[in-house]
C-alpha cells in the first residue's frame, strides 16, 4: 500500500491531490487573494496613520456627509460595512482617539450617538483620496482593462449570491 494522498479528478479532467474539488480550491483562492490584499494595503495605509478598517469607516462617513447625513450611528456603520457593531465601535474609539471622528448626540434623540468626521479626519480622507486611484491601479495592475471588467463583473454577481443566502433560510441536513 503507497503512502501518497490519492489522486482524484477535479471534474475538469486535471488531477488535484487529495481530491480537492474546483469549489474548494476557487475558496482556497479567495481566502489567500484576500489575506495579500490586506498586506499590500496595510503599508499603504500606514502612511497616513490609519489601518484599512479605519479606512472604512473614514470613507464610509464621507459618504454619508454628502449624502446629506450628519453623521451615522454605529449600527447604520455597521450595516454600510457589513461589520458587526463591537468590532465597529472598537474602530470608531481608536479614530476618536486620533481625533479623526468625534461622536455628538442626536438633536432629536439624546440618547443616540452619531460619529461623524472632523475637520482633521476629512484632510486624511481627501490625502488618501488623492493618491488612492493610483494605488488601486497598481493592486489590480495584474489584470487588463476587460479581465478588471470581468473581475467586476463576477464579484458583483457574487455578492448577490451570499446576500441571497443572508436572506434565506438554512437548508436542513439531511
Amino acid at each position: 500500500m503507497s503512502s501518497l494522498a490519492p489522486i482524484h479528478s477535479a471534474g475538469n479532467g486535471r488531477p488535484t491531490p487529495n481530491g480537492d474539488r474546483p469549489q474548494e480550491r476557487a475558496f482556497r483562492s479567495l481566502v489567500r487573494t484576500f489575506g495579500l490584499v490586506e498586506r499590500v494595503m496595510q503599508p499603504y495605509f500606514a502612511r497616513f496613520g490609519i489601518s484599512g478598517s479605519q479606512w472604512g469607516v473614514l470613507r464610509a462617513l464621507e459618504r454619508a456627509a454628502t449624502e446629506g447625513h450628519g453623521g451615522l450611528r454605529i449600527t447604520d456603520l455597521s450595516e454600510r460595512l457589513l461589520i458587526r457593531p463591537p468590532s465597529v465601535t472598537g474602530v470608531v474609539d481608536r479614530l476618536e482617539r486620533a481625533g479623526l471622528v468625534v461622536r455628538d448626540t442626536a438633536a432629536n434623540d439624546l440618547r443616540v450617538k452619531r460619529v461623524r468626521l472632523t475637520a482633521r479626519g476629512r484632510r486624511v480622507v481627501e490625502q488618501v483620496r488623492a493618491v488612492h486611484g493610483s494605488q488601486v491601479d497598481a493592486l489590480l495592475g495584474g489584470l487588463s482593462a476587460a479581465e478588471q471588467s470581468e473581475f467586476q463583473r463576477l464579484l458583483e454577481r457574487f455578492c448577490g449570491h451570499l446576500e441571497k443566502l443572508l436572506h434565506e433560510p438554512p437548508v436542513a441536513a439531511e
